[in-house]
């Protein structure tokens, strides 16, 4: 029995040197296994053969005998692996990770389960998710679209280098430079205006008439007899008679008259008394009779006693055809003949008005086109066909005429009604001198009636000269605006015109879109008014003119080239004619920053801040700030300024405070976040005395979109993503876990462990926090194998297994020789 169990001892000493050259064999070949613990075999006695359990000692007896009991071998009572740290390396990939103390990263398994390494070489597939080099999954926290942890949900760590794209909005400007308190003050501001135009709303002349010199009316075959019998009577003597025809009845509107014909007759009536009491004129020619002759709707008869002057007795009106009669029965001298004549070359216009009187008497259109008469001499002008209107919106026709060559015309007289039944001529026989009337002539207004702020915009008539143009604006076009601020070219902006636009509706897009601010947030420090002009800014209409005023101070002031406004016309480009130019120049002190700002898609944005030297005193200076932005995209309109504020400074030329610091821009057409909203920080500008003011942007805390470019893995395992725009933003963090009893968890292979029914349940958290280890990357944590130490480990396993051979050899010669007892 005894041999017998030797060779089981020894064979039990086999097998643990065996294992121990396993376990010290696997430690070696992972001695460049990165994260690898070295296992160590530790034995213990196996069963053992009592012989005796020995005697205690005896009073006065023996003094005891020790237990005899013999070893039947040993057993390998545990594998340890050793979780003692391994020497970190610098790597240069920033995907190795190492860990500094105690705890395992957590990875996702083949199936979705949860394992445990220390193996931190990782690698991105082609997901952008860390794994490690057999292909499993780093876990950790992720994050929201904010860019913010996600806490509680364990998720694969992603790093989408190249393809995830930022941007921040901008949140802070920085200003610097000096705001001079010399200079002027800014009370003035750039006014630019149209010239005067009119409103096509109303009619005017489209025809004129027709003009042809008057000749005194022809009456040969006319005579005139005396002594007839009637009632009335003539005194005796001596009586001429004379005709003419004119344009209306006597004392009508319009009273004018051809020339005095010759005497009827000849020669001089005697009249005696009794018996003759009356004279007859027969045979008068009818001018109705001539189809090339002058039209008129009246004769007149004129009279004279003997040599004197011709008086007005009697009118008739002209039949259609056929010689006249009249017959003087002692009538009563009316008027004196006004015998004026005119001469020259003479042109006319004719106009359209809602009342007689003359000039200044209701509205009045503008005029027909100019035409000239014949040139005369000592003669008149018998205008015909006069042109006819709307009687709804006009009563009166008036003539106006220039002096002899001259290129003022002014009023002559006018024609009562406007319609085809009214009277259609006028005979002219007003002198320079009476019409001119020592200058105090009324002088035609060419432009007819002015535009109103309700006037249509395509009602829009702007004169040149003589020439009128109508179609400035078109319903169902847009019109593209460029103006200047400052001597800068601000960027375009369009209004679509429809039938409804008013002029109105384009003041206020030019004030928009030249960011003229007419209120402040600050209710007690308002946008000045100009002094000049005690206006405040803005658009108007005055005396028929599109007027706009700017903010006060140079860089204020603001202009509209020729080529400023364009319209768009079934896509056809046209330049619009509506000139504008300055009447009033700004004054003002004043610095302009020009600088970019991004919005939350990082879109850049364009800003100028403009300041102007506002306040001035004995103890203190201020500044105006103008913010304006092109890509201000406001619900409605076309708005580009984004804000005002006062800036403040001492008699020291410190910095004090400012009234408003906010810059607030729309961003309704995009997607963005809207307003954006953003301080200008004032406190590095300097109130001190200079040659000029000066402003800059020092910095702003925005930044367009860029692309993950970079990352880098802190201590506590957060994952922060570098961005080309240089913005970092948190990506992840990283879990580790740690076990109550690391050498119980259950080695998968791989560098992988599981949760071993003695390794307690693994802890999560946060690496650096609670007895968990920290993290260092662009590091690996090397094995932890003792090279020297195992190979002394392989030199007493071998000893021990060719020790353990020796006694099997020994027990097996002994039982030769036993066996040999039977010879």
């Amino acid at each position: 029995m005894g041999l017998a169990s030797a060779l089981s001892t020894a064979l039990t000493g086999l097998n643990a040197a065996e294992t121990t050259i396993d376990v010290v064999g696997n430690n070696l070949a992972n001695s460049n296994t990165v994260g690898f613990k070295a296992s160590t075999a530790n034995f213990a006695t196996q069963f053992l053969q009592t012989l005796s359990l020995g005697s205690a000692a005896t009073t006065g007896g023996g003094g005891g005998t020790n237990p005899r009991q013999i070893g039947l071998g040993t057993t390998v009572a545990d594998i340890s692996p050793d979780f003692n740290q391994g020497t970190i390396e610098i790597s240069a990939n920033p995907t190795d990770l190492a860990i500094q103390g105690d705890g395992f990263f957590i990875v996702q398994g083949q199936s979705g389960e949860e394992l445990y390494t220390r193996n931190g070489i990782f690698k991105m597939n082609a997901n952008y998710e860390m794994v490690t080099i057999t292909g499993n999954r780093l876990m950790g926290y992720g994050i929201n679209d904010q860019f913010e942890i996600r806490s509680g949900i364990m998720q694969p760590l992603a790093i989408p280098l190249g393809s995830t794209e930022v941007a921040k909005s901008t949140e802070n400007v920085y200003l610097e430079g000096t705001l001079t308190p010399t200079g002027d003050l800014a009370t003035t501001a750039e006014i630019i205006e149209t010239s005067i135009l009119g409103d096509a709303a109303y009619s005017h002349p489209t025809t004129t008439p027709d003009t042809e010199s008057v000749v005194p009316p022809s009456v040969v075959g006319a005579g005139a007899a005396a002594g007839i019998g009637g009632g009335s009577t003539l005194a005796s003597g001596s009586y001429r008679y004379r005709i003419v025809y004119a344009d209306s009845a006597y004392g009508g509107n319009p009273d004018t008259e051809s020339l005095l014909s010759n005497d009827v007759g000849g020669a001089a009536v005697v009249v005696a008394n009794p018996p003759s009491n009356q004279v007859a004129l027969s045979a008068i020619p009818n001018p109705n009779d001539d189809p090339n002759g002058p039209e008129y709707t009246h004769f007149r008869v004129y009279r004279s006693t003997g040599a004197g002057n011709f008086f007005y007795i009697g009118e008739s009106a002209l039949p259609v055809a056929g010689n006249m009669t009249f017959t003087d029965t002692g009538l009563a001298d009316g008027a004196q003949y006004d015998d004026s004549t005119i001469n020259g070359s003479l042109s006319y216009y004719v106009t359209f008005a809602t009342a007689a009187g003359g000039p200044g008497s209701g509205y009045e259109s503008r005029p027909s086109d100019q035409f000239a008469a014949p040139d005369i001499s000592n003669g008149r002008i018998h205008l015909s066909n006069l042109p006819t209107g709307d009687a709804s919106q006009w009563a009166v026709r008036r003539i106006y005429r220039n002096l002899d060559g001259g290129s003022t015309f002014y009023y002559v007289g006018e024609v009562q009604g406007i319609d085809a039944t009214a009277p259609s001529t006028f005979t002219d026989r007003f002198t320079d001198a009476t019409i001119y009337n020592g200058g105090a002539g009324d002088v035609i207004d060419l432009d007819g009636p002015k535009i109103t702020n309700s006037t249509l915009l395509t009602n829009v008539v702007r004169r040149d000269g003589t020439t009128y143009y109508e179609d400035i604006f078109e319903a169902s076009s847009t019109l593209n605006f460029t103006g200047k601020k400052g001597g800068r070219t601000l960027d375009t902006k369009s209004l679509s015109v429809t039938a409804n636009s008013t002029v109105s509706d384009l003041l206020d897009f030019f004030e928009e879109s030249m960011g003229i601010l007419t209120t402040s947030p600050d209710t007690q420090n308002p946008i000045p008014n100009d002094v000049p002009s005690g206006k405040a800014p803005g658009g108007y209409v005055t005396g028929g003119k599109m007027q706009v005023v700017g903010n006060t101070g140079v860089d204020n002031a603001i202009e509209i080239g020729l080529s400023g406004l364009q319209k768009i016309v079934s896509g056809e480009i046209i330049p619009v004619s509506l000139p504008f130019s300055s009447t009033q120049d700004a004054v003002g002190e004043s610095a302009v920053a020009d600088f970019i700002a991004y919005d939350s898609l990082g879109i850049p944005l364009s800003i100028r801040v403009t300041s102007v030297l506002e306040q001035r005193d004995g103890d203190s200076m201020a500044y105006r700030w103008f913010a304006d932005s092109a890509d201000n995209d406001p619900t409605t309109g076309s708005n580009i300024a984004v804000g005002t504020g006062l800036i403040t400074f001492d008699g020291n030329g410190n910095y004090v405070s400012a009234s408003n610091s906010t810059i607030s821009v729309d961003r309704q057409g995009v997607p963005s976040a809207s307003p954006l909203e953003f301080e200008l920080n004032f406190s590095e500008l300097s109130g001190l005395a200079s040659d000029s003011a000066s402003l800059a942007v020092s910095q702003q805390d925005g930044s367009a979109a860029g692309q993950l470019t970079s990352f880098i893995v802190g201590e506590d395992g957060t994952i922060t993503g570098v961005f080309s725009n240089g913005i970092t933003r948190t990506l992840g963090q990283i879990r580790l876990a740690r076990f109550g009893n690391p050498a119980g968890l259950e080695q998968k292979g791989e560098n992988l462990y599981s949760i071993g029914v003695n390794s307690g349940l693994p802890v999560p958290g946060t690496p650096g926090v609670g007895g968990i280890g920290r993290i260092s990357s662009g590091a690996v944590e090397l094995s932890n194998t003792d090279i020297g130490a195992n190979l002394i480990d392989l030199i007493l396993a071998s000893t021990m297994y060719r020790g353990n051979t020796r006694v099997i050899i020994t027990a097996q010669q002994m039982l030769d020789e036993l066996l040999a007892l039977r010879r």
